[in-house]
């Protein structure tokens, strides 16, 4: 009986001990949490659009190509175009816009693109969920290629791109990292660096296409 006393004892008093660290093991996790949060809310985003207005944008490209606002967001339509970010040129930096593209339709989000771009000009992130091209959202046109398909038609999704001019085992390369709705796709390595500084543009690829975004975000990195 003493022995099974014992035990008894002894099995309470860890679960009491298991309890309290399950407790404090908890509150540093929430603790943390709240830290990342601050973290996150301190970081320095820069508004490119200010969600009334292109202010800050000029269209390059044909006459009936129209870009517009409807109701807070940039829509994107008729035939090919550039909407191109007028401000500043960025080299090092986090990217993020939220897209959307219809059903059959194609776009793209570039970056350290020209002035007055071409398709050809800059890094471009594929937009692109059912249309003729396989070529899918998440793909860096013509460097790394998804066919798989992220995002349905119609959808509003989270584009995130960083970029970073950096040197990997002795050698320099450009870093370009693509993540969709928070998922990680790839991180590529143009050794080439093909593009250097420059702006921001999203494609109007053609009259069967509409385009629409209501966010656009950049935030600076060391060079």
């Amino acid at each position: 009986m003493f022995i099974k006393k014992q035990r008894s004892w002894f099995l309470a008093f860890s679960t009491l001990v298991a309890l309290f660290w399950c407790v404090i093991v908890s509150a540093n996790e929430h603790h943390s949490d709240e830290h990342h949060s601050e973290d996150n809310h301190s970081e320095d985003w820069v508004r490119l659009f200010d969600g009334q207005s292109l202010d800050g944008w000029e269209k390059v490209g044909k006459d009936d190509s129209h870009w517009n606002i409807n109701q807070g967001v940039i829509v994107g339509s008729g035939s090919q175009s550039m909407l191109v970010s007028t401000g500043q040129t960025y080299k090092n930096f986090k990217y993020r816009a939220v897209v959307k593209i219809n059903d059959g339709g194609n776009s793209g989000v570039y970056f350290r693109t020209t002035r007055k771009p071409s398709f050809s000009d800059g890094y471009e992130a594929q937009v692109d969920s059912t249309h003729t091209d396989p070529i899918r959202t998440g793909s860096l046109y013509g460097f790394c290629h998804v066919y798989q398909q992220h995002v349905k038609p119609d959808t509003w999704f989270t584009y995130e791109i960083e970029v970073r001019d950096d040197v990997w085992r002795g050698r320099e390369m450009t870093r370009i990292k693509i993540t969709v709705d928070g998922n990680e796709l790839y991180e590529y390595m143009d050794f080439a660096k093909t593009h250097s500084a420059g702006h921001f543009a999203f494609q109007q690829h053609d009259p069967g296409s509409t385009v629409q975004i209501r966010s656009v975000e950049v935030m600076p990195l060391d060079d």
